[in-house]
């Protein structure tokens, strides 16, 4: 399938659609976990249309945003037809402006009923995740071509399973285990029925892939061998792992998990998920010391100069460094999400010039980038931090749920066009 090079924004349902009450993070929410709940978000639900007319304003070419699993299939096997008929119409909205649709399938949230049978720990995740994803992609087969299956499984792993900040709130090694091996197989049957139908229903050669959260890893000493090494294993665990399984059919886990999948090669591009920068210090050479500690940003305040709102180190070498990693792929990649909270726009924008300027030095050494989105359109519910971070391109009163766009979205427009364009020269 060819495609120009795509670019826009992002968003994801929970965090701006409003009044998900099926899902588990709406019941965490009531259950009083969080310090605000999601309400109304940015009530997107009923005013896509408007936020679609502004974002083919802004000439994006392509718009990611995620489907509700649990508005479509509030209780287990009852499908909701006027949930169906919603998002028929935000595919039609956008096809009406000629924005290419990037479709998510899992961002972070679940329905309650799948959850109180066990969620990603029930054997028949991978059957439940299968029926939905087949529903899905027949409903709007017709109008996307480019799939993202899961979003960041490792972020959603390790603070639902693992340190137990997000629901289910389980804190367990053996349990997140589980689930990344439920992940793996839920993508891997996802994959098949995407392409089964988009060929035979539709005609289409679907591009699926996941979007890989992906840390720039340096080690807090260049010249120590032991700080490289732990660089060297962190980037394998977290960076590698899920996708090279994907990509090679082979999980591996040493001591845990050695098993062949059902397939390989269930990626048609590299999705990333790009935000920061940690330095790396050597703890031990035994199992999981040797992935190492992250240094105290202290110890390297002279290579920090500056964070964003949430204190994430700035790093825009290190979007070129990811991109120049994944290369060994051999396969496109897509800038699924990069972007920053800031309460002061210039701040966006020096952040926008900076990681797009860092991509274009990778496409010109030959790294098949084919896309790139900012995080996010719209301010919006930034899930256990409620709505203090502002990543939005576009500014929301959540009062009055009126919308500004920000200079940097300008900023970001003039700069991808200028993307598109050489690109587009270079393809004739």
């Amino acid at each position: 399938m060819k495609l120009p090079f795509l670019w826009g924004s992002a968003t994801s349902s929970h965090q701006v659609e409003g009044q998900n009450v099926y899902n588990d993070w709406w019941e965490w929410e009531q259950a009083g976990k969080l310090k605000e709940p999601s309400g109304e978000a940015c009530d997107q639900y009923r005013r896509f249309a408007d936020d679609i007319r502004l974002i083919a304003d802004l000439g994006h070419n392509a718009h990611r945003f995620s489907i509700e699993w649990s508005r479509l299939e509030p209780e287990e096997g009852r499908w909701n037809e006027e949930a169906f008929e919603h998002y028929r119409q935000v595919f039609e909205a956008l096809r009406a402006k000629n924005i290419e649709p990037v479709v998510t399938l899992h961002h972070f949230t679940n329905p309650v009923w799948f959850m109180k049978q066990g969620g990603w720990l029930n054997p028949k995740s991978t059957e439940y995740f299968g029926r939905y994803v087949e529903r899905v992609v027949r409903a709007y087969g017709g109008y996307a071509r480019i799939w993202v299956t899961i979003n960041e499984p490792l972020i959603y792993i390790y603070h639902g399973y693992l340190a137990g900040l997000w629901p289910p709130g389980i804190k367990s090694f053996s349990e997140s285990i589980k689930v990344f091996r439920s992940f793996i197989y839920a993508h891997i049957e996802a994959y098949r029925r995407i392409h089964e139908i988009s060929k035979t229903e539709f005609g289409v050669r679907p591009w699926v892939s996941i979007a890989h959260h992906v840390t720039y890893f340096q080690p807090c000493k260049a010249g120590s061998l032991l700080d490289r090494l732990s660089v060297y294993c962190r980037n394998w665990f977290f960076n590698d792992l899920f996708i090279d399984g994907l990509k090679h059919g082979f999980l591996f886990f040493p001591g845990i998990a050695c098993e062949r999948l059902p397939a390989r090669g269930t990626l048609d591009y590299v999705g990333i998920n790009y935000y920061t920068r940690n330095f790396i210090h050597h703890v031990g050479l035994s199992g999981e010391k040797l992935i190492g500690d992250i240094c105290d940003d202290g110890h390297h305040a002279d290579q920090i100069k500056e964070k964003n709102a949430m204190g994430w180190p700035i790093c825009a070498e290190g979007l070129y460094r990811v991109l120049r990693r994944a290369k060994k792929y051999r396969l496109p990649i897509v800038v699924c999400e990069n972007g920053i909270c800031a309460h002061d726009d210039e701040q966006r924008v020096r952040f926008m010039r900076d990681h797009l300027a860092m991509t274009r030095r990778a496409m010109a050494e030959g790294v098949p980038v084919r896309g790139f989105f900012y995080w996010s359109l719209l301010d919006n519910f930034e899930w256990a931090h409620g709505f203090g971070p502002r990543f939005g391109m576009v500014e929301v009163d959540y009062r009055t749920q009126e919308r500004k766009i920000r200079r940097s979205a300008h900023e970001f427009t003039e700069i991808c066009r200028k993307i598109e364009q050489d690109e587009q020269q270079h393809a004739t």
